[in-house]
């Protein structure tokens, strides 16, 4: 594994730019995280602008990957303008196993965006980093994030049943992953 390693921003792909989240973005992000439909699967409730501008301050200066619980929350802009991010923490670094999550504005759905994102960081995670196996832990109900999973290659591997006490209520937990064999072979 290369560790430490710091997430090569800017990454152009296709269509997006991958960076570091910057203070200008604070318009942008809680344009989406101060929304109920957004928040209804993620571990916080809608955020207000102070709220998000302190996050955006601490994610960004989140930027090199070293040990256990480091983490990136990647700003994924279109077009000069953020329509969501990428969470991506090492879990462990002696299992060489990492966690990806995702967030992407309503306004965007369906035009493939969070899917080219997505394997950009994997691609990072798995090519340059050398980890050797990455999942994704999300509420199954959130149907869209599951078939996201799908379409990366990742395998349905758990699902646990109200496993977790959050906004109020009992959740389940989902967990998808793919190895780095799985990734290297994929067509």
């Amino acid at each position: 594994m290369q560790l430490p390693f710091t997430f090569p921003s800017p990454l152009a792909t296709e269509r997006l730019v991958l960076r570091f989240m910057v203070p200008d973005d604070v318009e942008d992000i809680h344009a989406y995280q101060s929304r109920e439909d957004v928040c209804r699967y993620l571990t916080y409730t809608p955020r207000d602008r102070a709220t998000v501008t302190a996050k955006v301050a601490q994610h960004g200066e989140a930027r090199t990957l070293g040990g256990d619980g480091d983490y990136w929350q990647i700003a994924v802009e279109l077009d000069g303008r953020v329509i969501g991010d990428v969470y991506f923490t090492l879990k462990s670094v002696e299992q060489q196993t990492g966690e990806i999550g995702w967030t992407l504005h309503p306004d965007v759905h369906g035009q493939g965006y969070m899917s080219e994102a997505a394997r950009a960081v994997l691609g990072v995670a798995f090519d340059a980093i050398g980890l050797r196996r990455i999942i994704a832990n999300l509420d199954p109900r959130n149907v869209a994030s599951a078939a996201l999973c799908v379409r990366l290659g990742m395998r349905h591997e758990a699902h646990f049943v109200e496993d977790v006490w959050e906004k109020g209520e009992w959740a389940d937990t989902g967990i998808y992953a793919i190895l780095a064999r799985e990734w290297a072979s994929r067509g």
